[in-house]
């Protein structure tokens, strides 16, 4: 569930929802791991997410990936760094509940939980 403020951007048709390729690694990974479940194949449920959301791909770029290098986080996860790095380069405003990356100030937040 979404806090009201990041639900309400995400819904508003003046906005452009993208979503790092990396992020759909990280699903698989949980899923793989156990730590996520969903019924069914998670390959044809990510398939019919992405069918039914107005979502653009962020692909992993040569500057998007050094720049995930020069970020200021408390930690080394390379997949928010990747993340992070993504939103920083393509300026854009970032989704998450992650405090971690939330703290680092690097790039504009909107909390995904109150």
């Amino acid at each position: 569930m979404f806090a009201p403020r990041a639900r309400m951007a995400m819904m508003d048709s003046g906005n452009e929802l993208w979503l790092s390729s990396i992020s759909l690694w990280e699903v698989l990974l949980l899923f793989g791991r156990g730590a996520i479940g969903v019924r069914g194949d998670p390959d044809a449920w990510i398939d019919s997410a992405l069918a039914q959301t107005p979502i653009q791909e962020a692909p992993v770029t040569f500057d998007i990936a050094r720049t995930s290098r020069k970020l200021h986080l408390s930690h080394q996860d390379p997949a928010d760094q990747f993340i992070l790095a993504t939103a920083k380069v393509m300026g854009l405003t970032l989704v998450t509940a992650d405090h971690r990356i939330i703290k680092s100030g690097e790039v504009p937040v909107l909390r995904a939980r109150r």
